[in-house]
């Protein structure tokens, strides 16, 4: 069952100045940081930042939230899309996946326990 728009993911080629200068647009601090990703928490959603991919070819990539992204990928492949990246753990109990709608699209889902409803800047 989707539950709804979770995280957008933006590129950058530079993580710790992407960081700041997110952490500055938005005035907080990120809620996850490590090298390979950089989490924070905005009104209710996540911003994430990756220190790969290509800005402004790439785009970015959004997320919804699912209770189970293994029975999600296999419904949702079921239905006609195809997996992009599949399932990885991304740390902390975090999940995700990218497919591909059948017309070109980016899907991405995202199963994340540390993600917390009530948390709205």
């Amino acid at each position: 069952m989707i539950l709804g728009l979770r995280t957008t993911k933006y590129p950058v080629t530079d993580l710790a100045k992407g960081k700041a200068w997110y952490g500055d647009v938005f005035g907080c601090a990120p809620y996850f940081d490590q090298p390979y990703y950089v989490g924070f928490s905005i009104g209710g959603f996540e911003l994430g930042l990756v220190p790969d991919g290509e800005p402004g070819t790439q785009g970015c990539i959004a997320y919804w939230g699912v209770d189970n992204l293994d029975a999600e990928v296999a419904r949702i492949v079921a239905l006609g899309a195809a997996i992009h990246d599949p399932i990885q753990d991304v740390g902390g109990g975090i999940r995700v996946a990218e497919l591909k709608d059948p017309f070109g699209n980016s899907l991405g889902l995202i199963e994340n326990p540390q993600f917390d409803l009530g948390a709205v800047r």
